[in-house]
Protein backbone atom coordinates (compact mmCIF):
# COMPACT_ATOMS: atom_id res chain seq x y z
CA UNK A 1 0.00 0.00 0.00
CA UNK A 2 3.18 1.99 -0.01
CA UNK A 3 2.46 3.38 3.55
CA UNK A 4 -1.35 4.99 2.72
CA UNK A 5 -4.01 4.29 4.80
CA UNK A 6 -5.91 1.32 4.83
CA UNK A 7 -8.57 1.50 1.86
CA UNK A 8 -9.76 -0.39 -1.06
CA UNK A 9 -7.85 2.39 -3.61
CA UNK A 10 -4.64 1.73 -1.75
CA UNK A 11 -4.75 -1.90 -1.72
CA UNK A 12 -5.63 -1.72 -5.30
CA UNK A 13 -2.96 0.46 -6.65
CA UNK A 14 -1.88 0.06 -10.14
CA UNK A 15 0.80 1.71 -10.92
CA UNK A 16 4.75 2.39 -8.86
CA UNK A 17 5.78 6.14 -8.58
CA UNK A 18 9.33 6.61 -8.04
CA UNK A 19 10.30 10.11 -6.11
CA UNK A 20 13.71 11.00 -5.22
CA UNK A 21 14.59 12.43 -2.11
CA UNK A 22 14.99 16.16 -1.79
CA UNK A 23 18.41 17.77 -2.12
CA UNK A 24 19.52 19.95 0.46
CA UNK A 25 18.96 23.03 -1.56
CA UNK A 26 16.54 22.91 -4.22
CA UNK A 27 16.08 26.20 -6.56
CA UNK A 28 12.81 26.18 -8.64
CA UNK A 29 10.45 28.97 -10.76
CA UNK A 30 7.42 27.24 -8.26
CA UNK A 31 7.11 25.42 -5.63
CA UNK A 32 3.93 23.83 -4.55
CA UNK A 33 2.77 22.43 -1.38
CA UNK A 34 0.40 20.02 -1.29
CA UNK A 35 0.73 16.61 -3.35
CA UNK A 36 -3.36 16.13 -3.42
CA UNK A 37 -5.28 17.26 -6.73
CA UNK A 38 -5.08 20.83 -5.67
CA UNK A 39 -1.37 20.93 -6.03
CA UNK A 40 -0.58 18.04 -8.83
CA UNK A 41 -3.29 20.35 -11.16
CA UNK A 42 -1.70 23.30 -10.63
CA UNK A 43 1.64 21.56 -11.40
CA UNK A 44 0.15 20.23 -15.06
CA UNK A 45 -1.21 22.89 -15.84
CA UNK A 46 1.51 24.54 -15.57
CA UNK A 47 3.39 22.61 -17.36
CA UNK A 48 1.08 22.41 -19.76
CA UNK A 49 1.95 26.16 -20.25
CA UNK A 50 5.51 25.38 -20.89
CA UNK A 51 6.32 26.00 -17.39
CA UNK A 52 8.51 23.34 -16.38
CA UNK A 53 10.69 24.31 -13.51
CA UNK A 54 8.43 23.57 -10.47
CA UNK A 55 8.99 21.22 -7.83
CA UNK A 56 5.87 19.74 -5.80
CA UNK A 57 6.25 18.84 -1.97
CA UNK A 58 4.13 16.21 0.02
CA UNK A 59 4.28 15.72 3.35
CA UNK A 60 3.47 11.82 2.83
CA UNK A 61 2.48 10.37 -0.42
CA UNK A 62 1.14 11.30 -3.50
CA UNK A 63 -3.02 11.65 -3.02
CA UNK A 64 -2.15 10.78 0.70
CA UNK A 65 -5.35 12.67 2.08
CA UNK A 66 -8.68 12.93 0.50
CA UNK A 67 -7.80 13.34 -2.95
CA UNK A 68 -7.41 9.71 -2.77
CA UNK A 69 -9.58 8.96 -0.28
CA UNK A 70 -12.93 10.38 -1.59
CA UNK A 71 -15.85 8.90 -3.20
CA UNK A 72 -14.53 9.49 -6.88
CA UNK A 73 -17.19 11.33 -8.12
CA UNK A 74 -16.28 13.88 -10.75
CA UNK A 75 -19.33 16.15 -11.36
CA UNK A 76 -19.50 20.22 -11.65
CA UNK A 77 -20.18 22.80 -8.92
CA UNK A 78 -18.83 24.19 -5.31
CA UNK A 79 -19.34 23.30 -1.80
CA UNK A 80 -21.80 26.38 -1.89
CA UNK A 81 -24.58 25.35 -4.17
CA UNK A 82 -25.54 27.65 -7.03
CA UNK A 83 -28.71 28.86 -5.77
CA UNK A 84 -26.29 30.81 -3.07
CA UNK A 85 -23.67 31.73 -5.84
CA UNK A 86 -26.36 33.85 -7.40
CA UNK A 87 -27.34 35.33 -4.34
CA UNK A 88 -24.14 36.36 -3.32
CA UNK A 89 -22.42 37.43 -6.79
CA UNK A 90 -25.77 37.42 -9.50
CA UNK A 91 -26.82 35.13 -12.09
CA UNK A 92 -24.04 35.90 -14.92
CA UNK A 93 -20.90 35.78 -12.31
CA UNK A 94 -22.62 32.29 -11.07
CA UNK A 95 -23.06 30.83 -13.95
CA UNK A 96 -19.43 32.16 -15.12
CA UNK A 97 -18.20 30.62 -11.88
CA UNK A 98 -20.54 26.66 -12.25
CA UNK A 99 -19.29 26.77 -16.00
CA UNK A 100 -15.37 26.57 -14.44
CA UNK A 101 -16.19 23.52 -13.11
CA UNK A 102 -17.83 22.00 -15.76
CA UNK A 103 -14.24 23.26 -18.01
CA UNK A 104 -12.65 20.82 -14.90
CA UNK A 105 -14.86 17.89 -15.78
CA UNK A 106 -14.20 18.06 -19.22
CA UNK A 107 -10.37 18.29 -18.33
CA UNK A 108 -10.57 15.78 -16.53
CA UNK A 109 -11.78 13.63 -19.22
CA UNK A 110 -9.38 14.64 -21.87
CA UNK A 111 -6.51 13.69 -19.12
CA UNK A 112 -7.33 10.38 -18.73
CA UNK A 113 -7.76 9.66 -22.61
CA UNK A 114 -4.25 12.29 -23.76
CA UNK A 115 -2.32 10.55 -21.08
CA UNK A 116 -3.54 7.31 -20.65
CA UNK A 117 -4.67 7.00 -17.16
CA UNK A 118 -5.48 3.95 -15.89
CA UNK A 119 -8.08 5.19 -13.05
CA UNK A 120 -11.60 2.79 -13.75
CA UNK A 121 -13.18 6.03 -15.45
CA UNK A 122 -16.50 5.40 -15.98
CA UNK A 123 -18.20 8.05 -17.97
CA UNK A 124 -21.79 7.29 -17.42
CA UNK A 125 -22.98 9.92 -15.21
CA UNK A 126 -24.52 10.46 -12.03
CA UNK A 127 -27.78 10.77 -10.44
CA UNK A 128 -29.59 12.89 -7.78
CA UNK A 129 -31.69 10.32 -6.43
CA UNK A 130 -34.79 12.37 -4.12
CA UNK A 131 -35.15 10.59 -0.79
CA UNK A 132 -38.33 12.37 -0.53
CA UNK A 133 -41.85 12.32 -1.94
CA UNK A 134 -42.03 15.72 -3.11
CA UNK A 135 -41.70 15.70 -6.64
CA UNK A 136 -41.44 19.71 -7.22
CA UNK A 137 -37.76 19.44 -5.63
CA UNK A 138 -36.66 17.70 -8.01
CA UNK A 139 -38.40 19.78 -10.62
CA UNK A 140 -37.43 22.89 -9.49
CA UNK A 141 -34.16 21.71 -9.39
CA UNK A 142 -33.92 20.91 -12.45
CA UNK A 143 -35.61 23.65 -14.10
CA UNK A 144 -33.26 26.23 -12.04
CA UNK A 145 -30.09 24.06 -13.57
CA UNK A 146 -31.30 24.77 -17.22
CA UNK A 147 -32.04 28.22 -16.79
CA UNK A 148 -29.97 30.12 -14.79
CA UNK A 149 -26.87 27.32 -15.47
CA UNK A 150 -27.63 26.50 -18.75
CA UNK A 151 -27.45 22.90 -17.67
CA UNK A 152 -29.58 19.78 -18.65
CA UNK A 153 -30.05 17.39 -15.85
CA UNK A 154 -32.12 14.56 -17.27
CA UNK A 155 -35.95 13.64 -15.14
CA UNK A 156 -36.52 10.00 -13.80
CA UNK A 157 -39.43 9.09 -12.91
CA UNK A 158 -39.92 6.87 -9.85
CA UNK A 159 -40.89 4.01 -11.32
CA UNK A 160 -38.09 4.10 -14.31
CA UNK A 161 -35.42 5.32 -11.69
CA UNK A 162 -36.70 1.80 -9.57
CA UNK A 163 -35.59 0.08 -12.78
CA UNK A 164 -32.31 1.43 -12.26
CA UNK A 165 -31.63 1.70 -8.24
CA UNK A 166 -33.61 -1.73 -6.91
CA UNK A 167 -35.21 0.12 -4.33
CA UNK A 168 -38.45 1.90 -2.74
CA UNK A 169 -36.31 4.49 -0.41
CA UNK A 170 -36.34 6.77 -3.36
CA UNK A 171 -38.96 9.10 -5.25
CA UNK A 172 -37.12 9.94 -8.82
CA UNK A 173 -34.02 11.19 -9.80
CA UNK A 174 -31.93 13.82 -11.57
CA UNK A 175 -29.94 12.81 -13.80
CA UNK A 176 -26.66 14.70 -14.44
CA UNK A 177 -25.28 12.53 -17.75
CA UNK A 178 -21.99 15.04 -18.30
CA UNK A 179 -20.29 13.51 -14.59
CA UNK A 180 -18.35 10.74 -14.06
CA UNK A 181 -16.78 8.47 -11.36
CA UNK A 182 -13.51 6.83 -11.12
CA UNK A 183 -10.58 5.37 -8.85
CA UNK A 184 -9.15 9.01 -7.56
CA UNK A 185 -5.63 7.59 -6.02
CA UNK A 186 -4.79 6.32 -8.96
CA UNK A 187 -5.34 8.91 -11.10
CA UNK A 188 -4.03 11.12 -8.65
CA UNK A 189 -0.50 8.63 -9.64
CA UNK A 190 -1.07 8.59 -12.83
CA UNK A 191 -1.31 12.71 -12.70
CA UNK A 192 1.97 13.09 -11.47
CA UNK A 193 3.80 10.34 -13.06
CA UNK A 194 3.08 12.52 -16.07
CA UNK A 195 4.74 15.60 -14.61
CA UNK A 196 7.56 13.69 -13.83
CA UNK A 197 7.91 12.79 -17.31
CA UNK A 198 7.25 16.28 -18.35
CA UNK A 199 10.20 18.08 -16.33
CA UNK A 200 8.53 18.66 -13.41
CA UNK A 201 9.61 16.94 -10.33
CA UNK A 202 7.46 15.30 -7.30
CA UNK A 203 9.40 14.88 -3.42
CA UNK A 204 7.25 12.66 -1.16
CA UNK A 205 7.68 12.51 2.95
CA UNK A 206 8.68 15.44 3.07
CA UNK A 207 6.70 18.10 5.53
CA UNK A 208 6.96 21.47 5.35
CA UNK A 209 8.23 23.36 8.46
CA UNK A 210 8.10 26.94 7.41
CA UNK A 211 7.87 28.73 4.35
CA UNK A 212 9.84 32.31 4.36
CA UNK A 213 7.40 34.56 1.49
CA UNK A 214 7.95 38.24 2.56
CA UNK A 215 10.98 38.84 0.02
CA UNK A 216 10.99 38.32 -3.83
CA UNK A 217 12.57 34.99 -3.75
CA UNK A 218 10.52 32.26 -1.56
CA UNK A 219 12.06 29.92 0.90
CA UNK A 220 10.26 26.69 1.68
CA UNK A 221 11.75 25.28 4.64
CA UNK A 222 11.15 20.98 4.79
CA UNK A 223 12.94 18.50 6.86
CA UNK A 224 14.93 17.30 4.18
CA UNK A 225 16.25 20.66 2.64
CA UNK A 226 15.19 24.16 1.58
CA UNK A 227 13.66 25.18 -1.57
CA UNK A 228 14.25 28.49 -2.85
CA UNK A 229 11.14 29.78 -5.40
CA UNK A 230 10.31 32.59 -7.59
CA UNK A 231 6.44 31.60 -6.85
CA UNK A 232 4.81 29.25 -3.97
CA UNK A 233 1.72 27.61 -4.21
CA UNK A 234 -0.51 26.32 -0.96
CA UNK A 235 -2.54 23.18 -1.60
CA UNK A 236 -2.53 21.38 1.96
CA UNK A 237 -6.65 20.81 1.88
CA UNK A 238 -8.12 19.44 5.18
CA UNK A 239 -4.59 18.42 6.19
CA UNK A 240 -2.55 21.77 6.36
CA UNK A 241 -2.34 22.01 9.54
CA UNK A 242 -0.77 25.15 10.69
CA UNK A 243 1.30 26.06 7.88
CA UNK A 244 1.06 29.27 6.59
CA UNK A 245 -1.19 30.82 9.51
CA UNK A 246 -3.55 33.26 7.10
CA UNK A 247 -4.49 30.38 4.90
CA UNK A 248 -4.55 27.58 7.72
CA UNK A 249 -6.58 29.57 9.89
CA UNK A 250 -9.28 29.78 7.55
CA UNK A 251 -9.58 25.93 7.05
CA UNK A 252 -11.76 23.75 8.94
CA UNK A 253 -11.05 20.05 8.54
CA UNK A 254 -14.17 17.87 8.62
CA UNK A 255 -14.06 14.10 8.37
CA UNK A 256 -16.56 11.88 6.19
CA UNK A 257 -16.87 8.04 5.69
CA UNK A 258 -16.55 5.46 3.28
CA UNK A 259 -16.49 1.41 2.78
CA UNK A 260 -16.49 -1.12 0.39
CA UNK A 261 -18.69 -4.31 0.53
CA UNK A 262 -17.47 -7.72 -0.70
CA UNK A 263 -17.51 -8.09 -4.31
CA UNK A 264 -20.65 -9.14 -5.21
CA UNK A 265 -20.91 -10.44 -8.42
CA UNK A 266 -23.81 -11.09 -10.51
CA UNK A 267 -25.93 -9.95 -7.35
CA UNK A 268 -24.78 -6.56 -7.40
CA UNK A 269 -27.68 -5.71 -10.47
CA UNK A 270 -30.18 -7.09 -8.28
CA UNK A 271 -29.66 -3.84 -6.61
CA UNK A 272 -28.07 -1.76 -8.94
CA UNK A 273 -28.58 -1.80 -12.27
CA UNK A 274 -26.86 0.93 -13.81
CA UNK A 275 -23.13 2.31 -14.06
CA UNK A 276 -24.10 5.76 -12.48
CA UNK A 277 -22.61 7.12 -9.53
CA UNK A 278 -25.56 8.44 -6.99
CA UNK A 279 -26.35 10.55 -4.27
CA UNK A 280 -29.38 11.75 -2.75
CA UNK A 281 -31.24 14.67 -1.84
CA UNK A 282 -30.63 15.28 1.81
CA UNK A 283 -28.11 17.62 3.34
CA UNK A 284 -26.29 15.13 4.76
CA UNK A 285 -26.40 12.57 1.90
CA UNK A 286 -25.36 9.01 1.34
CA UNK A 287 -23.15 8.70 -1.87
CA UNK A 288 -22.09 4.79 -3.80
CA UNK A 289 -21.24 3.26 -6.93
CA UNK A 290 -20.72 0.24 -8.21
CA UNK A 291 -17.07 -0.84 -8.50
CA UNK A 292 -15.50 -2.97 -11.72
CA UNK A 293 -15.13 -5.73 -9.24
CA UNK A 294 -18.12 -6.04 -8.52
CA UNK A 295 -18.00 -4.46 -4.98
CA UNK A 296 -20.12 -1.33 -4.03
CA UNK A 297 -18.59 1.59 -2.37
CA UNK A 298 -20.70 3.26 0.06
CA UNK A 299 -19.80 6.81 1.80
CA UNK A 300 -21.76 9.36 4.00
CA UNK A 301 -22.10 10.86 7.05
CA UNK A 302 -20.05 14.53 8.26
CA UNK A 303 -18.60 15.09 11.18
CA UNK A 304 -16.33 17.81 12.80
CA UNK A 305 -14.97 15.33 14.96
CA UNK A 306 -11.73 14.13 12.95
CA UNK A 307 -11.26 10.85 14.94
CA UNK A 308 -12.48 7.77 13.56
CA UNK A 309 -15.31 6.21 15.01
CA UNK A 310 -14.24 2.46 16.02
CA UNK A 311 -17.46 0.90 14.61
CA UNK A 312 -17.78 2.82 11.46
CA UNK A 313 -18.31 -0.58 9.18
CA UNK A 314 -21.76 -0.72 11.31
CA UNK A 315 -22.52 2.62 10.83
CA UNK A 316 -21.75 2.35 7.18
CA UNK A 317 -23.70 -0.92 6.90
CA UNK A 318 -26.77 0.67 8.78
CA UNK A 319 -26.88 3.02 6.59
CA UNK A 320 -26.27 0.71 3.54
CA UNK A 321 -29.55 -1.30 4.83
CA UNK A 322 -31.89 1.97 4.71
CA UNK A 323 -32.03 1.64 1.70
CA UNK A 324 -30.74 -1.61 0.14
CA UNK A 325 -32.33 -3.77 3.61
CA UNK A 326 -31.34 -6.92 1.75
CA UNK A 327 -27.50 -6.12 2.39
CA UNK A 328 -27.84 -5.07 6.10
CA UNK A 329 -24.84 -8.20 6.59
CA UNK A 330 -23.33 -7.78 4.10
CA UNK A 331 -19.20 -8.32 4.48
CA UNK A 332 -17.51 -5.01 4.75
CA UNK A 333 -14.11 -5.40 3.46
CA UNK A 334 -12.71 -1.71 3.86
CA UNK A 335 -13.73 1.34 5.92
CA UNK A 336 -12.05 4.58 5.88
CA UNK A 337 -12.24 8.44 6.83
CA UNK A 338 -10.79 11.05 4.76
CA UNK A 339 -10.86 15.05 5.68
CA UNK A 340 -12.06 17.47 3.73
CA UNK A 341 -11.09 21.37 3.85
CA UNK A 342 -13.81 23.74 4.46
CA UNK A 343 -14.12 27.28 4.62
CA UNK A 344 -17.06 29.02 6.59
CA UNK A 345 -18.28 30.62 3.52
CA UNK A 346 -18.30 26.80 1.42
CA UNK A 347 -16.53 28.30 -0.99
CA UNK A 348 -13.27 27.04 -3.19
CA UNK A 349 -10.61 29.40 -2.07
CA UNK A 350 -8.35 30.55 -4.93
CA UNK A 351 -6.00 33.37 -4.72
CA UNK A 352 -2.57 35.10 -3.66
CA UNK A 353 -1.87 36.22 -0.34
CA UNK A 354 1.02 38.07 -1.08
CA UNK A 355 3.47 38.69 -4.22
CA UNK A 356 4.04 35.25 -5.83
CA UNK A 357 2.37 33.49 -2.79
CA UNK A 358 -0.99 31.74 -3.88
CA UNK A 359 -3.37 29.52 -2.51
CA UNK A 360 -5.92 26.64 -4.43
CA UNK A 361 -7.78 25.21 -0.76
CA UNK A 362 -10.82 24.68 0.72
CA UNK A 363 -12.98 22.74 -1.99
CA UNK A 364 -15.17 20.90 0.96
CA UNK A 365 -16.67 17.37 -0.62
CA UNK A 366 -16.99 19.18 -4.24
CA UNK A 367 -12.64 18.64 -4.50
CA UNK A 368 -12.48 16.81 -8.34
CA UNK A 369 -13.23 19.16 -10.69
CA UNK A 370 -12.76 22.62 -8.82
CA UNK A 371 -9.26 21.38 -7.65
CA UNK A 372 -8.68 20.92 -11.78
CA UNK A 373 -10.74 24.28 -12.22
CA UNK A 374 -8.62 25.58 -9.62
CA UNK A 375 -4.91 24.23 -11.37
CA UNK A 376 -6.04 25.94 -14.53
CA UNK A 377 -6.58 29.36 -12.51
CA UNK A 378 -3.78 29.18 -11.04
CA UNK A 379 -1.05 28.55 -13.68
CA UNK A 380 -3.04 30.67 -15.55
CA UNK A 381 -2.01 33.62 -12.93
CA UNK A 382 1.67 32.47 -12.04
CA UNK A 383 2.14 32.33 -15.95
CA UNK A 384 0.26 36.35 -16.47
CA UNK A 385 -2.23 34.64 -18.83
CA UNK A 386 -5.04 35.40 -17.26
CA UNK A 387 -6.67 36.93 -14.02
CA UNK A 388 -9.24 34.92 -13.65
CA UNK A 389 -8.79 33.75 -9.80
CA UNK A 390 -10.12 37.81 -9.28
CA UNK A 391 -13.30 36.09 -9.49
CA UNK A 392 -12.73 34.41 -5.89
CA UNK A 393 -11.77 37.69 -4.36
CA UNK A 394 -15.17 38.10 -2.92
CA UNK A 395 -14.89 35.02 -0.50
CA UNK A 396 -11.01 35.93 0.94
CA UNK A 397 -9.72 33.77 3.66
CA UNK A 398 -12.31 33.92 6.51
CA UNK A 399 -10.94 33.16 10.04
CA UNK A 400 -12.47 29.11 10.70
CA UNK A 401 -13.43 30.10 14.26
CA UNK A 402 -10.60 28.09 16.17
CA UNK A 403 -11.59 26.13 18.76
CA UNK A 404 -15.06 27.03 18.70
CA UNK A 405 -15.44 25.84 14.94
CA UNK A 406 -15.71 22.89 15.28
CA UNK A 407 -18.45 22.81 17.16
CA UNK A 408 -20.21 25.64 15.94
CA UNK A 409 -20.13 23.39 12.47
CA UNK A 410 -21.32 20.29 13.94
CA UNK A 411 -24.51 22.25 15.52
CA UNK A 412 -24.81 23.51 11.56
CA UNK A 413 -24.90 19.97 10.44
CA UNK A 414 -27.28 18.45 13.34
CA UNK A 415 -29.90 21.20 12.26
CA UNK A 416 -29.59 20.57 9.23
CA UNK A 417 -29.96 16.89 9.68
CA UNK A 418 -33.07 17.41 11.89
CA UNK A 419 -34.66 19.57 9.03
CA UNK A 420 -34.49 16.33 6.49
CA UNK A 421 -35.47 13.90 8.99
CA UNK A 422 -38.68 16.48 10.16
CA UNK A 423 -39.15 16.56 6.34
CA UNK A 424 -39.26 12.84 6.19
CA UNK A 425 -41.85 12.44 9.26
CA UNK A 426 -44.44 14.89 8.31
CA UNK A 427 -44.68 12.89 4.48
Amino acid sequence: MANYPNSYYAATLNSKLETNPLPQNLEVETCIIGGGYAGLMTALSLIERGHTNIAVIEKHKVGWGCSGRNGGFVFGGYSLGPKQLIKQVGEAKAKELYQLTLDGVNLIRERVKKYNIDCDLVDEGVLWANWFKDQSLLLDEQAFMRDKMDVDWQYIEPEVLREQLKTDRYHGALFEPNAMHFHPLNYARGIAKQIQSQGGQVFEDCPVLDIDYQSATKVVKTVNGNVKAKNVVLSGGGYIGDLCKPVARSILPIATYVMTTEPLGDELQNYINTQAAVYDTRFAFDYYRPLKDTRLLWGGRINANTSKPKDLDHILRRDLAKVFPDLKDVKVDYNWQGWMGYARHQMAQIGELAPGVWFGIGFGGHGVAPTTTAGEILAAAITKQNETYKNFQPWGLPWNGGPFGPMAAQTSYWWYELKDWMKEKLE
